[in-house]
């Protein structure tokens, strides 16, 4: 049996269908760290954390902020099942470092904090504006 040459890409939240592509390479924020998926990986099954999801076509790169859920990888296959996923263009950059700056507060704080939560803000926030930054530097290489 010949290796794929392409995977497809499909990454859902319970709310919508963020992405559906045929790519060359897909990395994605698992619990364990970062994994890398190319075409003929083995079958596997990821819990996924706050991070960036970067997939590859050619030279193009794409971005995307998730946050938590569970990847199902086949040969053939990236299927991303996330609780939160954004696009770099859908991200509010404004918005983003003023959730930053909240999350540090809380965190800050010494009384009746709910600190996982506060962290986990923070994780998603900085994820975020790490994609979006990401994606301007390769939207301004271009001009």
């Amino acid at each position: 049996m010949a290796l794929p040459s392409h995977l497809s890409l499909e990454i859902v939240t319970p709310d919508r269908s963020v992405a559906y592509e045929t790519v060359d390479e897909v990395e994605l924020p698992g619990a364990e760290g970062y994994l890398g998926v190319l075409p003929g990986h083995t079958p596997l099954l990821v819990a996924l954390q706050v991070g960036a999801v970067r997939f590859r076509k050619g030279d193009e790169e794409t971005f995307l902020s998730v946050a938590f859920g569970f990847a199902e990888i086949a040969p053939d296959r990236v299927r991303i099942l996330a609780d939160v996923a954004e696009r770099a263009e859908e991200i509010d950059i404004r918005r983003a470092e003023a959730a930053v700056e909240r999350a540090r507060e809380r965190l800050a704080q010494a009384v009746e904090v709910d600190f996982e939560r506060a962290r986990i803000a923070l994780l998603k926030s900085m994820a975020r504006l790490q994609v979006a930054s990401r994606a301007r530097v390769r939207g301004s290489a271009g001009l």
